[in-house]
């Protein structure tokens, strides 16, 4: 339970007000919190994303200790809300010193960012940002993407849609290559995604320099969503080049 005083405790009650409880089983079902699931024990409250992107905004000057407070939550909908005024925070944030430091609690709370949607609305606008703009490289990345933790792996490739933002094609496909093995499909989708968005974004080119070099041997979900903007033809050949081969 957390302890809530002033304007969190009105942010909760307003997130609290906006229970939809029809929504709710639909998102519980969908965000996998049964027992054994990778989201189990997530609790939702059932609101839509604009309606929580409002209220974040609503809210956006709250502290680090209340954001802490919201992230320690098991209800989903706090923790997303924490993130998006995070997000809020980073854009408006004046000088490089403010940004390092939302950076650095972001990160210190990686563990609290568990679940897809909660990595995919903060992870580039934040983490994977300040990489960018520090130029500090991705050995951050790096040693997330070799985590026992799935939601720290999906930070890892999910941040560098940054670098993608920028035409810049060797941080994503640096990650991509490290998480070719993996075996959720969690990170199958992300690892697709971000070589699908590295092929509109920045190069197509190499993205079929990649293709080449590892489709024989990619998860079949991650290979369908990195072609997911290719050409019927160039479709049909990487998806058929394990028989080939």
């Amino acid at each position: 339970m957390i302890k809530a005083n002033g304007d969190l405790k009105h942010l909760m009650s307003e997130l609290n007000a906006q229970r939809d409880d029809s929504r709710k089983d639909i998102l519980q079902r969908f965000f996998k919190t049964g027992p054994g699931q990778y989201a189990e024990g997530d609790i939702f409250l059932g609101l839509n994303v604009p309606v929580q992107r409002q209220i974040a905004k609503k809210y956006s000057h709250l502290g680090f200790e209340e954001l802490s407070r919201l992230l320690s939550s098991d209800i989903h909908e706090y923790r997303l809300v924490a993130l998006l005024i995070l997000v809020e925070q980073y854009k408006t944030a004046s000088s490089l010193k403010q940004k390092k430091k939302i950076s650095d609690f972001y990160y210190s709370k990686r563990r609290r960012i568990n679940n897809w949607d909660l990595v995919d609305l903060s992870s580039y606008h934040i983490l994977g940002d300040y990489l960018l703009v520090t130029k500090q490289g991705i050995s951050r990345l790096i040693k997330m993407s070799a985590s026992s933790n799935i939601w720290e792996r999906r930070i890892a490739m999910v941040s560098t849609f940054a670098f993608i933002k920028a035409g810049r094609t060797k941080e994503p496909l640096a990650i991509a290559s490290r998480l070719l093995a993996d075996k959720h499909d969690l990170i199958h989708k992300a690892v697709g995604w971000m070589l699908r968005e590295t092929g509109k974004r920045a190069s197509e080119a190499t993205l079929l320099s990649f293709l080449d070099h590892n489709a024989a041997n990619m998860p079949r979900t991650a290979l369908r969503y990195a072609i997911e903007r290719l050409g019927p033809k160039q479709k049909m050949y990487y998806l058929n080049i394990k028989k080939v081969l």
